[in-house]
């Protein structure tokens, strides 16, 4: 496939241009014009391009790129190196931050509901119809205890939970995947028993113990471990092209 084309594809899937970002979304570092291989990941680190010349791929599509809001402009040292690794292999580099988060199919919130039996009922940020956090029920209510059990199996990563002055039961949930741990007021607002974020600030801890809510940090890489692999496998499926997830471990 060329490499515009599958620009393009991913463009009216994730429709990048209705979100206001801290990134270009879309093709960040052109590569070679056809495409047949493509290597899924968290962040294009040094390892996961590494990994992708190894693999031989024409393509990696992560969550997390290059080009910051605020990042220094220079391309030296560990950008150079990154940068330098892309274009000497021919590898193109895409990139999808928020609209790849709140993605009704294959977004990270979604995909993490999935996995933690969660039925999503909508945004967090009322009349927002791309609200960043989004909330939701239990199908049976659980205890804390309980329902820090389940993220632990279901992540494989045990999560840090705040529970005190929190309810007995939890049944509705609000959650934001990667950094969104402010988020956990607008939870309180809605009625949330509980919060899911990936990360949490010092004063998170803080904000749930006297706002008497559940809140669980589950990780950053490990909550949104799954919208980029879910949307290698949609492109996989819709379009035939080899794709691989790579799951390059990081413990934050």
């Amino acid at each position: 496939m060329n490499n515009l084309k599958l620009e393009s594809l991913l463009n009216d899937f994730l429709s990048p241009q209705l979100i206001k970002d801290y990134c270009p979304n879309g093709l960040q570092v052109e590569g070679k014009a056809e495409i047949t291989k493509v290597i899924t990941g968290v962040t294009a680190c040094q390892a996961l391009i590494d990994r992708a010349v190894a693999e031989g791929a024409d393509a990696i599509l992560v969550h997390h790129g290059f080009f910051w809001k605020g990042e220094p402009a220079e391309i030296r040292g560990m950008k150079y190196r990154r940068i330098k690794a892309l274009i000497e292999n021919g590898i193109n580099l895409y990139a999808y931050h928020l609209p790849l988060d709140v993605h009704a199919q294959v977004g990270n919130n979604v995909q993490l509901a999935q996995r933690l039996g969660l039925a999503v009922i909508g945004g967090l940020e009322l009349g927002n119809p791309r609200s960043i956090a989004i909330y939701g029920e239990l199908d049976t209510p659980l205890t804390g205890e309980e329902f820090a059990a389940r993220i632990a199996m279901a992540l494989q990563r045990e999560p840090l939970h705040i529970g005190d002055n929190a309810p007995a039961k939890i049944k509705k949930v609000g959650w934001c995947t990667g950094g969104g741990q402010d988020y956990i007021e607008l939870a309180v607002q809605q009625g949330c028993d509980a919060f899911i974020s990936g990360e949490v600030s010092e004063r998170t801890t803080h904000i749930a113990r006297e706002l008497g809510i559940h809140y669980f940090a589950a990780g950053h890489h490990a909550t949104e471990r799954y919208g980029v692999k879910a949307l290698g496998e949609w492109l996989a499926q819709e379009y035939g092209i080899a794709v691989e997830f790579i799951d390059i471990d990081n413990p934050v």
